[in-house]
């Protein structure tokens, strides 16, 4: 039986894939992709799908500019894209 579907990480990983390396998203662009009317409740789920994705290497969370240190820790605005090469 297969994994249904996250149209969280699906958001994540074409906005990341279609601004390209050195660009990057915001969190609320990806939860408003996913649910235009309610993308505020989302936010915790693109918060929680971005730590996964940053731990699997597929994207890197960013904090002004920098990737962060450890993704299950940090604080305050952050930014998703691709890891830098």
């Amino acid at each position: 039986m297969s994994e249904a579907p996250n149209p969280v990480r699906a958001a994540i990983l074409a906005l990341t894939a279609a601004k390209g390396a050195g660009k990057t998203v915001t969190p609320e662009e990806a939860a408003k992709a996913v649910s235009p009317e309610n993308f505020v409740r989302v936010l915790k789920d693109v918060r929680a799908e971005a730590v996964r994705l940053h731990k699997a290497g597929a994207i890197a969370i960013y904090r002004k500019g920098k990737p962060v240190e450890d993704p299950d820790t940090f604080k305050g605005v952050y930014r998703l894209g691709l890891p830098a090469s």
